[in-house]
């Protein structure tokens, strides 16, 4: 299933945050999760770079 995590682990799992957070809680935390996921992937599935290389003086005073 999820990496040997089973059925009865999961409940498990469930209850325990259940217990710490209340039922109040549970929305905004799953919420919160989703968004985590959804952000991730999307970052990890972008091929875009990151432009680490030095700026020349006369490069940064022009932007300005």
């Amino acid at each position: 299933m999820l990496g040997g995590i089973g059925l009865p682990e999961l409940i498990v799992i469930l209850v325990i945050v259940l217990i710490i957070f209340g039922a109040g809680k549970l929305p905004q935390i799953g919420e919160g999760l989703g968004k985590g996921i959804r952000n991730f992937k999307k970052a990890t599935k972008e091929k875009e770079e990151i432009d680490v290389t030095p700026k020349k003086p006369e490069e940064i005073s022009e932007k300005k």
